[in-house]
């Protein structure tokens, strides 16, 4: 066995990119394979509603995949290889770790979405039984079957209808799961028909019968040793941040997985802490210590990719201080209301605040700003421009316009890249 090694901090960015699928461009046009793959690969993708560019879950796999259809993420849910639920917020996650996750949300009484789903069973437990009971008799429904009361919503939960709130309660509390969505709203079925249902379409077998048998320990071994596959590497304190699996971590906690050889503890230059990565992924440690990944990607991320979802490690890995402010009030924003980290060559150069408006075709750069000590090249404007265009066509928007830039200065010629 290799001895350990000590890495860079650019050598660390490159492996975590590596594990993340952002290294390079993909060398063909993606199939439908290849987005069960990157969900895989991450082990889970983030589902976020706002749309003032693509919605979360399909920006996040465009970074990796580039151009694909995003009506396969919806067929992959259909047909049971995916499914949701809530790890790191609501996310989709892969069939396979179904028994994994319904574990950990049984456990999760102090998550919002399980505290509201407890309250909603002792408040309206009638109710919700009768809305089971429909459902189990005559199929699947969404929320916007019912019609809202004249009374209102009686509070709460974003001021949603009753039956909405009994769904998502259902949901949380496991009765129920997502058998498909149309137009982006979840159609909720009874749990045991859209597991059969998966089944009956090839999904593994075992994935449902390993819940009983997993044990708090063996959860938490598997969530952790998850969190470090899909970041490549990182730091104690980020692991369980990755799927919200419980309190940050300490270098002794994971003392027993480095015994057993399961992780490799190694130094990061700059890096105050222990890094680990997973001993089945020492070759692409060993790669990036000889240098031999190199970062040739340019792309736009969305705001809740993976790579920035954790605002300390972001900072850590990339010197890049993260905020997502389309929930913060308009007078507070620094940058914008949906604002996309700039991902190029293994380094996040700066963040564009984006509208795609799709009845004109237009892909509007509200303003766009470079980190402080990035020089905007015309290498870097070209490889921006290009990522920016590729991402507008993928909107179908292929008009694109630039209102601002931070430097002024490079506003002339990013446009004129842009129109090349």
């Amino acid at each position: 066995m290799r001895s350990p090694v000590k890495l860079s901090a650019h050598q660390a960015r490159l492996l975590h990119l590596a594990a993340q699928g952002l290294l390079a461009r993909p060398h063909r046009l993606a199939r439908k394979a290849d987005v069960l793959a990157a969900i895989e690969r991450m082990r889970v993708l983030q589902i976020d509603t706002i749309h003032v560019v693509a919605r979360s879950p399909y920006l996040v796999l465009f970074s990796r995949l580039g151009a694909y259809k995003p009506q396969w993420l919806e067929e992959l849910l259909e047909e049971g290889a995916i499914f949701e639920c809530w790890a790191h917020e609501a996310c989709f996650a892969s069939i396979v770790d179904y028994a994994l996750h319904r574990k950990h949300s049984l456990g999760r009484n102090g998550h919002w979405a399980m505290k509201h789903a407890l309250r909603m069973r002792r408040e309206h437990s009638p109710g919700m039984d009768a809305l089971f009971a429909r459902i189990r008799e005559h199929g699947a429904v969404k929320a916007s079957d019912f019609e809202r009361s004249s009374g209102g919503s009686g509070g709460g939960w974003w001021g949603w209808k009753a039956e909405k709130r009994w769904l998502e309660a259902l949901f949380a509390l496991g009765d129920l799961m997502i058998a498909r969505r149309e137009n982006f709203h979840r159609v909720y079925d009874v749990s045991e028909r859209v597991l059969a249902n998966a089944r009956s379409r090839g999904a593994p077998v075992a994935f449902a019968v390993r819940e009983a048998a997993l044990s708090d320990t063996a959860m938490q071994r598997e969530f952790t040793l998850g969190a470090v596959r899909a970041l490549g590497i990182t730091q104690a304190r980020w692991i369980n941040d990755y799927f919200r699996s419980g309190r940050k971590l300490k270098d002794v906690d994971l003392d027993a997985l480095v015994e057993a050889g399961e992780l490799l503890r190694i130094e990061v230059d700059e890096w105050n802490n222990h890094a680990y990565v997973r001993r089945d992924q020492q070759e692409l440690l060993y790669a990036a210590a000889a240098g031999r990944l190199r970062a040739t990607h340019t792309t736009l991320l969305s705001p809740f990719d993976p790579v920035v979802w954790d605002r300390e490690r972001a900072a850590t890995m990339f010197g890049f201080e993260y905020r997502i402010e389309c929930y913060t009030p308009a007078p507070k924003r620094r940058h914008g209301y949906y604002v996309l980290p700039i991902l190029h060559r293994g380094r996040l150069v700066g963040r564009l605040d984006a509208k795609a408006h799709r009845a004109e075709g237009l892909f509007e750069v509200k303003a766009l700003f470079l980190e402080p000590a990035v020089a905007p090249t015309p290498a870097l404007l070209s490889a921006v421009a290009d990522a920016i265009q590729r991402c507008a066509d993928w909107h179908l928007t292929p008009q694109v316009v630039v209102r601002r830039c931070d430097p002024k200065v490079m506003r002339s010629g990013l446009q004129q890249a842009l129109h090349k």
